[in-house]
């Protein structure tokens, strides 16, 4: 058999699939900034999700989204939308230092509420993150964590190639960030800056190819931009599998001194080599609000004289946000657990804490100190 007879289906799951009657669930959306208004509500107007609600701290701004987005209920606070039996699945859009309050309320009031689309991080704490997922779970509720690097369309892809051997058994992943993050106002409080915030996409990628690693080896300093204090700036960080696969990622956050007058180089690459074949792309988020798709090429030592190179028109920004809250609806239609649960994320949080751990402590850091019974499974 040849290589192209053996690669019968070149058409990869670069999109999550989403199967009719997902309209039938209202969502109620919390919080009303950028993200929600440009990512969320533009991804689920395009897959036909109904969204019948929104609420924010402050009432004026929910109002401008909702006649935005075309929202046909403002609700002044989260305590009211909790008694709107119309509202089944709560998407949160706050700062993470705001959203376990919100997540308790949802719990505690929420009678209508079926499942729960939360922010990542999901928390500031691994331990804060266990608790609300034992408290959803205790109530009945679906929670799911926005991992939406998942729903990157390159990112998906890749995974897919993996899935079906075409790389064979990994060997190396690293992704070679060079991009300047706009740092919201929330953020200089935070106990972490770029590793609970920007790391972890890459991190939860890493987990989504690979699995989860055993030990990670980071070291972090101070971004030279960024005024406000903060100790993770720039990250670096090694990461072990069983078995022997390593990935790592160069999180540059500083790119040299582009708005200090200097030429630059911005964007993000990531590359996986396996047994059988090899995976580059290309990540479109740095060029936001300009529309641009990643990019996926490949080869396959099931046919070792070429590179194929998909394409297509969806980006991260924002035709990803479709796939994670549409996980979550088909998890609520079909009566399981979305791959992205909070019980998922525990590992994803578990692995975020040992990367800063690693950093702060300068050692190496085992998985097993944070997560014991989510890192053995």
């Amino acid at each position: 058999m040849n290589g192209l007879q053996e690669i019968q289906d070149l058409t990869l799951d670069h999109q999550l699939s989403l199967p009719g009657g997902l309209d039938a669930l209202g969502i109620g959306v919390v919080g009303a900034g950028f993200i929600v208004r440009d990512c969320h509500l533009v991804a689920y107007q395009q897959a036909g999700f109904r969204v019948v609600g929104i609420t924010s701290r402050t009432v004026s701004k929910a109002e401008e989204v909702a006649i935005l987005r075309g929202i046909p209920k403002v609700h002044r606070s989260l305590a009211e939308m909790l008694l709107d039996d119309q509202v089944q699945v709560l998407d949160i859009g706050v700062p993470p230092q705001d959203q376990p309050q919100i997540i308790r309320e949802i719990c505690r009031m929420g009678r209508h509420v079926r499942g729960i689309l939360a922010q990542k991080p999901l928390a500031m704490s691994l331990a804060e993150g266990r608790d609300l997922v034992r408290l959803c779970a205790t109530q009945g509720i679906t929670l799911a964590v926005n991992q939406n690097m998942r729903h990157d369309q390159s990112i998906r892809a890749c995974a897919d190639l993996l899935r079906r051997g075409w790389l064979g058994q990994p060997v190396l992943a690293t992704i070679d960030m060079r991009a300047i993050p706009h740092w919201m106002p929330w953020s200089r409080g935070l106990g972490s800056l770029s590793t609970f915030i920007m790391s972890i996409h890459h991190l939860d990628c890493f987990r989504y190819w690979l699995g989860n690693p055993e030990r990670v080896m980071a070291s972090t300093r101070p971004d030279p931009r960024t005024k406000f204090p903060h100790t993770d700036g720039i990250n670096l960080y090694i990461l072990e599998f069983p078995g022997g696969v390593r990935a790592s990622a160069w999180d540059d956050v500083w790119t040299g001194p582009v708005r200090e007058g200097c030429q630059g180089e911005l964007g993000i690459r990531w590359r996986v080599e396996g047994t059988r074949g090899l995976a580059n792309g290309t990540i479109g988020w740095p060029s936001y609000p300009a529309h641009t798709p990643s990019t996926l090429d490949y080869t396959t030592a099931l046919r070792g004289d070429y590179w194929f190179q998909p394409r297509w028109k969806e980006a991260w920004f924002p035709e990803a946000f479709q796939g994670t809250m549409g996980e979550l609806l088909i998890s609520l239609q079909r009566g399981t657990l979305p791959a992205i649960s909070g019980t998922d994320n525990l590992h994803t949080l578990a692995l975020v804490e040992a990367v800063f751990r690693s950093a702060r402590e300068h050692r190496m850091v085992e998985l097993s100190e944070f997560a014991p019974e989510e890192a053995r499974h």
